[in-house]
């Protein structure tokens, strides 16, 4: 049965997303601020051992809830993919608290990247005010968002290939300065993981399971936005082929990156370099690349690293804009937002929906009234914690959504892309979000203060009320195996699915 709720009105979202454009967005979208700047102080609060043992951990989360992504954006590359996918295959009450959820976490990320990005331009104009540069950037996103989805891309497949280049001249200096082919500075060796932090503890684990647990919300963080590919389904001219391909290159590059970043800093840094965590309030000075290139001989490392940073935040925040504009569209499409956001240009944009978020975005303008550290931190957990309920969200649909294609008369090998590992993957991710949206911020209770508590926390009761109120209005029920709908809406072909 067709869920009329769904189907398109005035214009529709244009495929004009290319494989190149899916994969550099999600990997644009996720290397950022967290790798450049979060990761020395990750190494400084966990260790060594401790940071590995976490991003490790959030990249096998990350693969799995990709290739369950994967799955149900290959068969049903349709707007909303997240708040769709809820309210096919697990209760359209749980589809509108995660749809507001993602939004308003999508429009806090943008928040906290014009903060981020004012912050960092400091560094050359330090008597700047944090608010004129947080509106040039944002007029500089809404010039990206707003005139079709090909410049969206073009613009985030520059970005993100910046980075990528950076990260990888990195990984290569680093790995030189290790065998010694570089001078790599006095304190350079493998010595730093085992270390002897006093009371802290000794490398390369320190504050043991709590250090880990403490710092997943970070690496939760650094790894947003890779859930991007299941919103750019919609607009790719070949989902089906292109989408699994994005997801699997996309998950290796990140790990590589990540993984690779951690072991070159924890080995060239001594992990009890007090500067490391400098880097965490954005003194790119105190950036761990910015460290190590200076001890390799790049006397300009600094400033590089600046507009690398400054490039790698515009290119989050305009991610985080186009999954913000497209999730509240969709929501408008549907009834669960005003309507008015659901219009789409005649390029294919909702210019509406793109407004609307960039005004919650902007926020930021406000940084300087509370100071630029507070606001940044404020909005990097709101986005954080609403992220980590979308990956929940994702998984749980797919575990519902593959239950229920067996109980129709499916077989697998009418998907066009299969998940590996189900249903371990799946459970496994569901178990590792909800001990990560409950205790990664559990250090909040030990000096409580309401502000902390709400940035941190504040999502999940509110989407709890939200959730209940929506199913009492609404009476929504839990989908059913039998009844779930696996058809396109209306407005969406096979062909466009299936394109060549």
């Amino acid at each position: 049965m067709k869920q009329e709720s769904e189907t398109l009105s005035n214009g529709q979202l244009h495929r004009g997303l290319k494989s190149r454009h899916l994969s550099m967005i999600a990997i644009g979208g996720s290397i950022g601020t967290g790798l450049f700047l979060a990761m020395g102080s990750t190494i400084r609060s966990a260790g060594p051992g401790g940071a590995m043992v976490a991003y490790g951990v959030m990249g096998i989360v990350v693969f799995f809830m990709m290739t369950a992504l994967g799955e149900m954006a290959t068969k049903l590359p349709i707007p909303g993919a997240f708040t769709s996918y809820a309210n096919r295959f697990i209760d359209p009450a749980w589809g509108f608290t995660n749809g507001w959820a993602y939004w308003f976490g999508s429009s806090m990320t943008v928040a906290a990247e014009l903060i981020a990005g004012a912050i960092i331009i400091k560094y050359w104009f330090p008597g700047s005010y944090s608010s004129l540069w947080a509106m040039l950037f944002l007029a500089a996103l809404l010039a990206l968002n707003l005139f079709s989805v090909k410049g969206f891309g073009e613009g985030e497949y520059w970005f993100a290939s910046i980075k990528v280049v950076v990260t990888i001249i990195f990984l290569v200096v680093g790995v030189l300065m290790i065998v010694g082919i570089m001078h790599s500075g006095e304190d350079a060796g493998f010595k730093n993981w085992t270390l002897d932090a006093g009371k802290d503890g000794k490398a390369p684990f320190l504050h043991g399971f709590g250090g880990v647990l403490g710092i997943f919300m970070v690496a939760a963080f650094s790894f947003s936005n890779t859930e991007l590919v299941g919103l750019t389904a919609a607009e790719s001219e070949n989902p089906r082929r292109d989408v699994p391909k994005a997801i699997h290159s996309v998950f290796f590059r990140l790990l590589v990156f990540y993984m690779g970043t951690i072991f070159v800093v924890a080995t060239l840094i001594p992990f009890t370099e007090p500067s490391l965590l400098e880097a965490s309030e954005s003194n790119v000075a105190a950036s761990p690349f910015t460290i190590i290139f200076r001890n390799a001989g790049f006397a300009a490392a600094a400033s590089l690293m600046n507009a690398v940073i400054l490039t790698s935040v515009l290119s989050c925040g305009n991610s985080s804009l186009y999954a913000a504009s497209r999730t509240l569209q969709h929501m408008a499409e549907k009834g669960d937002a005003p309507r008015f956001f659901a219009k789409i240009s005649d390029r294919g944009v909702p210019v509406r929906a793109i407004l609307i978020t960039a005004l919650v975005a902007a926020s930021a303008f406000g940084a300087s009234l509370i100071g630029d550290g507070i606001a940044y931190t404020a909005a990097y957990y709101l986005c954080g914690i609403a992220g980590i309920y979308n990956w929940l969200t994702i998984s749980v649909a797919h575990y519902r959504f593959r239950r229920g294609w067996i109980a129709q008369g499916h077989t697998l090998d009418a998907l066009d892309y299969k998940s590996p590992f189900f249903p371990v993957g799946s459970w496994f991710c569901i178990i590792v979000c909800i001990v990560i949206c409950f205790g990664a911020n559990w250090s909040v209770f030990t000096a409580f203060n309401w502000f902390d508590f709400i940035t941190c926390y504040g999502i999940i009761p509110l989407s709890i009320i939200m959730y209940f109120v929506y199913k009492h209005v609404k009476k929504t029920k839990w989908v059913k195996y039998e009844e779930m709908d696996f058809e396109p809406p209306e407005g969406i072909t096979r062909a466009d699915i299936s394109a060549d």
